[in-house]
């Protein structure tokens, strides 16, 4: 099984000369699932037990470059999109590899580029993934704030607690049931590998109990000193709120910052919730 520790993040890696598919590393979702309870794919689980939300990944690459078939350098930014039933995800330190690997490769049009993209992305992530050139529209900022929603982060509260996450903090009022979407950017993580802090924007939207907001934000920094990646971050969150908080309808999705030419943006929710409207955070 493929594990972070047997990939390219955290090791020196030289610049590739030459396409290699080969680079691109994909980490089995089941293990971090296993971890929060979440048992598809897991041992002991039933084959093809259902996932408990529906969702996707959307990646924004803004460094993307080839050859057009004169020799002509040409450059692109792209969105990619991995539903969550894949088996994988993939590592994103291979998937900067991988599009550099492009830079000296010859290609006869755009739409050959976007097909071999699809085509080596597909086979690593084990499902099909949407490759799309161009990028979601930037987001209206509002005095820094995350652009959907409500913020939470200006609660006049105490909070000492960074980790490991606590859903302990997590309550909701069951004599009060609402629909709001609420946000927050002061969300951290931090690479499972390497260590390096991973910043992001949360958009919650739910239908239910209404969420008590000073356990909610409290919640959300206690993932500062968590070692986890995006996609698994966003799961235990959806995990949580649900087990904690017994919404009827929820929506969480994390907007992380760039690095290495590359942001995440996953997205979990319950089944028949519409996808979030493609967009870009201030900071992205």
């Amino acid at each position: 099984m493929n594990t972070p520790q047997d990939s390219s993040l955290g090791h020196e890696v030289a610049y590739p000369s030459q396409y290699d598919a080969g680079l691109l590393f994909p980490i089995p979702r089941a293990a971090g699932r296993a971890e929060i309870g979440i048992a598809d794919g897991a041992p002991g689980s039933s084959p093809g037990q259902a996932l408990p939300f529906i969702g996707h990944d959307r990646w924004h690459a803004y460094e993307i470059g080839w050859l057009d078939a004169r020799g002509k350098p040409r450059v692109a930014t792209a969105t990619f999109t991995v539903p969550c039933a894949s088996p994988n995800l993939v590592e994103s330190k291979s998937l900067k590899l991988y599009l550099n690997s492009l830079n000296a490769e010859r290609f006869n049009s755009e739409e050959a580029v976007r097909e071999r993209i699809a085509v080596d992305l597909s086979a690593r992530a084990g499902a099909d993934v949407a490759v799309a050139f161009g990028l979601p529209p930037m987001a209206e900022a509002r005095s820094g704030q995350a652009s959907s929603g409500e913020s939470i982060d200006l609660l006049d509260i105490d909070i000492d607690d960074y980790g490991p996450p606590n859903p302990d903090h997590l309550s909701a009022d069951p004599a009060q049931v609402v629909e709001e979407s609420l946000t927050s950017q002061l969300l951290k993580s931090n690479c499972p590998v390497t260590g390096q802090p991973d910043w992001a924007s949360v958009v919650i939207l739910y239908r239910g109990p209404r969420l008590d907001r000073a356990g909610l934000l409290r919640y959300l920094v206690s993932f500062r000193d968590h070692a986890g990646f995006h996609e698994q971050c966003v799961e235990r969150m959806f995990h949580d709120l649900m087990a904690r908080c017994r919404p009827q309808a929820l929506s969480v999705e994390a907007r992380y910052t760039r690095r290495g030419g590359l942001d995440i943006n996953p997205w979990r929710a319950t089944e028949g919730f519409p996808p979030p409207t493609p967009a870009r955070e201030p900071r992205q």
